[in-house]
């Protein structure tokens, strides 16, 4: 168990730094002057040349590259060009919305889609299996930003029942600040909870037929008991992996959704910042993407253990 989370911390390193010089490099070959693009076409030279220099546009790439992860380390982000307030600030204010957001989306993912794809899979070709994976290929078929116009032309044009876009703020009150993100929840939960669905299903059927369910229902467990007790748990792998996929890409997905209800989140923040080429910006979002996303698929193989004693052995 330890040389197995030692390996996994050693690859986990070693994946973000090289994210970090991927980011940075990629950004550093853009086209275009953050400086020129600041200050406007007219800009004099050495008004430009003392806007790079605060900057640090002049110094040298890998310089630079080791002032930015130092500066991340120290958990100095730098200072935004557009807004000009420090970048972790902006960060968090827009996490404040996105996290709470992607928790939501993924609780009514995984609470809809893991008893439906279960109970499909108790139910194989007969009518309840059937019409659950028809409803969950149109999940899948439907775009969620046009599902989104669907929810706010229903639920807020004609019921009046949430409001069409913005966000009301947690200082309003909790329930305030949830009724904001149901729609846009509901809108990101939809195609997850469609694949969720299906590869739960297909675990689930996979794992009736092994022998073990069969040896269970020979000593006189229920169907019930054998499908919720055995099959189910040991079918969680497949799900807890496209779990923690979903997790990463609801975190790091979500900028048409915010820009369709126009939600100040993290997502429209880095929509932004490259449109208006706010560097800083762009990369420190950026690496804190890649890194929840190694992150969480970290924690991921620490589930994998927890849940199948028999990778224990194997690591």
């Amino acid at each position: 168990m330890t040389i197995f989370l030692v390996k996994r911390f050693f690859v986990f390193v070693i994946t973000l730094f090289v994210a970090s010089l991927v980011i940075f490099f990629l950004l550093e070959i853009l086209p275009g002057d953050p400086a020129s693009i600041i200050l406007g076409i007219g800009a004099q030279d050495d008004t430009l040349a003392a806007l790079r220099l605060e900057m640090g546009l002049n110094l040298p790439a890998p310089e630079r590259y080791y002032s930015w992860i130092k500066g991340i380390l120290y958990g100095n982000f730098g200072k935004s060009y557009t807004y000009d307030i420090p970048v972790y600030s902006l960060i968090i204010e827009r996490l404040s919305l996105s996290i709470p957001l992607a928790l939501l989306a993924i609780s009514l993912s995984t609470f809809l889609a893991i008893p439906l794809g279960v109970f499909a899979a108790a139910n194989h070709k007969r009518i309840a299996d059937t019409s659950i994976m028809g409803f969950s290929q149109l999940g899948l078929a439907v775009p969620n930003f046009w599902f989104a116009i669907l929810l706010i032309l229903f639920f807020s044009v004609k019921l009046g029942w949430f409001s069409a876009g913005g966000f009301a703020g947690w200082e309003t009150g909790f329930g305030a600040g949830l009724k904001s993100l149901t729609l846009p929840a509901i809108s990101l939960a939809l195609p997850q909870a469609a694949i969720l669905a299906r590869v739960t299903r297909s675990a689930v059927l996979e794992n009736m037929d092994k022998d073990y369910i069969r040896t269970a229902r020979a000593k006189g467990l229920s169907k019930k008991a054998a499908l919720w007790r055995h099959a189910v748990r040991n079918a969680l792998i497949p799900v807890v992996t496209i779990l923690g996929l979903q997790l990463s890409f609801l975190l790091a997905g979500t900028i048409i959704i915010e820009n369709v209800f126009y939600l100040p989140g993290l997502g429209r923040l880095l929509f932004q910042s490259i449109s208006q080429r706010d560097l800083v910006v762009v990369k420190n979002i950026v690496m804190l993407l890649a890194a929840t996303v190694v992150t969480i698929n970290f924690l991921v193989d620490i589930i994998y253990v927890i849940i199948d004693p028999r990778l224990r052995d194997n690591s």
